[in-house]
C-alpha cells in the first residue's frame, strides 16, 4: 500500500472524493434534480443558451426574477469539472429567484476536452461578459453575486476577486487541488504541476468579495474538511466570511437549501453583502 495523502492510498483517496458512491442510488437523484429542474424552466421561463464565447459550451441561461434591474445571481454547477450540465441542477435558482435575484446558469467545457485552465479561463471570460455585457442584454453594471456547487464551488472560490463580484457563495468547495490530482478525478482532468499549484485557491487566499462557505454536514470527510480550511485560511487573512454547515445533509442535498427563499446560505450571503 502506498500512501498518497494525508494517509490515504488510492483506493481510499478514491472512496474519499467519490460523491455519487456515497449516496444510496446516485442515477435516481440526479434524474430527480433533472426533473426539477425541467419544472423550473417551465415555471420561470428565461433566455436559454445565451452565448458568452465561441466554443459550444460557452454559453448561459438567464432567467429574470421579474425585477427591473436586479443584481445577477450567478450559479455554477458542479460534476468534478468533468459531468453533468446546467440544465441538471437549474432547480436551485428557485431560492435567488424568490429573493429578486436575476440567475444566471454557467455552463462551460469539460474535460478532458478542457484543462483545468481553460475551464478556469472560461468562467473569467463569462463574467467578463457579463460586465462588459457586448450584445445588449443589460448585465453591465448590475452587481455580480457569484455562486457554485463542488468544482462550481471551486470555480467560485477561483474567481471571487473578479471585478464585478460583490459577493461569492462557495458550496462545499475543492479548493485544494493535490489530492484531486492523486485519484481516479485525474484521469479525465490530467491537472498539472502548475495548475494544482495555481488553481487551489486554500493556498492563494487574497482580497476577494465577501464569501459565504457552505457545507453539508452528511458530506464525506474530506469536503468537509476542505471547506472548513477554506473558511478559516480566510478569516485567519481578513477576509469577510461566514462558514455555514447544513445539519444532516448530503452532498447534492446541500442545494435543496440553496432553492428555498429561507435557505440558511442565502440567509447568510444576504447578511454578509444585502442586494
Amino acid at each position: 500500500m502506498t500512501i498518497l495523502y494525508r494517509g490515504m492510498d488510492r483506493a481510499a483517496l478514491d472512496a474519499a472524493y467519490l460523491n455519487t458512491k456515497a449516496v444510496p442510488d446516485f442515477p435516481a437523484l440526479l434524474a430527480s434534480c433533472q426533473s426539477r429542474s425541467a419544472a423550473l424552466y417551465d415555471a420561470r421561463p428565461g433566455r436559454r443558451d445565451l452565448r458568452y464565447g465561441a466554443q459550444p459550451a460557452q454559453r448561459f441561461d438567464w432567467l429574470p426574477c421579474g425585477q427591473p434591474d436586479a443584481p445577477l445571481f450567478v450559479f455554477i454547477h458542479g460534476g468534478y469539472w468533468q459531468h453533468c450540465a446546467k440544465e441538471d441542477f437549474a432547480y436551485a435558482a428557485a431560492g435567488p429567484l424568490a429573493r429578486g435575484f436575476d440567475v444566471v446558469l454557467a455552463e462551460y467545457t469539460l474535460a478532458p476536452a478542457a484543462s483545468m485552465t481553460d475551464i478556469v479561463g472560461e468562467i473569467g471570460a463569462l463574467l467578463d461578459f457579463l460586465v462588459t455585457d457586448p450584445d445588449g442584454l443589460g448585465t453591465a453594471n448590475r452587481p455580480i453575486h457569484l455562486s457554485g456547487h463542488s468544482a462550481g464551488g471551486h470555480l467560485t472560490a477561483v474567481h471571487r476577486a473578479h471585478r464585478g463580484v460583490v459577493s461569492a457563495l462557495s458550496i462545499s468547495p475543492l479548493v485544494d487541488l493535490e489530492p484531486i490530482s492523486l485519484c481516479c478525478l485525474n484521469d479525465k482532468l490530467q491537472l498539472s504541476a502548475r495548475e494544482i499549484e495555481a488553481y487551489s485557491p486554500l493556498h492563494h487566499i487574497g482580497p476577494g468579495a465577501p464569501t459565504v462557505v457552505a457545507v453539508g454536514a452528511a458530506e464525506l470527510p474530506e469536503l468537509i474538511r476542505q471547506a472548513g480550511d477554506y473558511a478559516h485560511a480566510c478569516e485567519a487573512a481578513g477576509e469577510r466570511i461566514a462558514h455555514v454547515q447544513l445539519p444532516g445533509a448530503q452532498h447534492f442535498g446541500v442545494l435543496d437549501d440553496l432553492a428555498k427563499p429561507d435557505g440558511d446560505m442565502l440567509n447568510a450571503l444576504l447578511a454578509l453583502a444585502p442586494r
